[in-house]
């Protein structure tokens, strides 16, 4: 595995001077509750917006009761790529208010239609609630497309750390369970694996903003049975079969406890002959598309990672290739 060879972003690390400061809260002392309403007071999105088109909200149905999805469409009056998205928070926390910033950089920088999902959160509702969601809401939305202004011959899943393992179980069973043909699959630092030990959640266990001992913390909420986090739809790498999954780009940062699993993981769909993308921010952390207004770095590399992930959602879902 590819050592970090840059330090951090000297902004990056000015703002996690501040976060690691004593007097900050650790999540994992927090209810969910209490988890949930710092971090909507300590990441609040920009104050200007990124400008879409049109940007509705409606509810579709899910397994287990309406889901609320946020549609983005940067030109209304014509069909573009859709993007079936799904926020991070390590299952816990996140909505569609939080996702917003994200949402519509991907529709204005994609060209895409872009449809965030609200899916339901543990621990109130625990694994399998989340896949059962995300694989619900890709199979409506695709088969939908049309009426959302979408292209149905153009969908693809995309999501950031837990949005990245949704994104990725979504696309799995799209391919086993009769699911709509995607196109693509966006992997912004997933969680792919329930696996402690691997080199980067030692390498990484504090002080870049998401530390080891938090994502235990997100684990145990989302998935407390432990002898179930070894089925693919909890830990997408011990899936057995990767050859015939959508074209992939999986965006990693070096300096991120998830780092390993997620460079595993694009190895598998790799050595199954799926067409991949990895862009290593080796000098970046998790998080990083969240953090654009902390410096030019973090834009940069998100803009760049857009770029790429582009031509693969505008593609054609038979003979993609990077």
């Amino acid at each position: 595995m590819p050592k970090p060879i840059h330090p951090i972003d000297a902004d990056v690390e000015r703002l996690l001077t501040i976060v690691n400061d004593v007097a900050q809260p650790s999540i994992v002392s927090m209810t969910p509750a209490e988890a949930r309403t710092w971090a909507k007071s300590t990441f609040a999105p920009p104050d200007r917006p990124i400008e879409v088109a049109s940007v509705t909200d409606r509810d579709i149905p899910g397994p287990a009761g309406p889901l609320a999805v946020r549609i983005y469409h940067p030109a209304p009056a014509e069909h573009r790529p859709l993007l079936v998205f799904f926020h991070g928070g390590g299952w816990v926390l996140g909505d569609l208010d939080g996702a917003d910033p994200t949402a519509r950089r991907l529709a204005v920088e994609l060209d895409a239609v872009v449809a965030s999902v609200d899916y339901r959160l543990a621990p109130e509702h625990p694994y399998p609630a989340g896949p059962e969601d995300a694989i619900a809401a890709t199979r409506w939305l695709a088969g939908h497309a049309a009426e959302i202004g979408g292209d149905p011959e153009r969908v693809g899943v995309g999501g950031d750390s837990a949005g990245g393992h949704l994104a990725a179980v979504a696309a799995i069973a799209s391919r086993d369970e009769g699911g709509p043909r995607l196109n693509c699959q966006y992997l912004i630092y997933p969680v792919t694996d329930s696996d402690f030990t691997r080199e980067s959640m030692v390498e990484n266990a504090e002080g870049r903003l998401l530390e080891t001992e938090a994502m235990a913390w997100f684990w145990d909420h989302f998935c407390p049975d432990h002898a179930r986090r070894d089925e693919w739809r909890a830990s997408p790498i011990r899936n057995t079969d990767m050859a015939g999954l959508p074209p992939a780009i999986v965006a990693l940062a070096a300096h991120d406890p998830l780092y390993s699993e997620g460079l595993a993981y694009a190895r598998r769909l790799e050595d199954a002959g799926v067409p991949s993308i990895v862009k290593v921010a080796t000098d970046l952390i998790h998080g990083y598309f969240s953090l654009e207004v902390v410096g030019e770095r973090c834009l940069e590399e998100i803009q760049l990672v857009n770029r790429l992930a582009r031509p693969l959602l505008h593609a054609s879902a038979t003979g993609v290739k990077p």
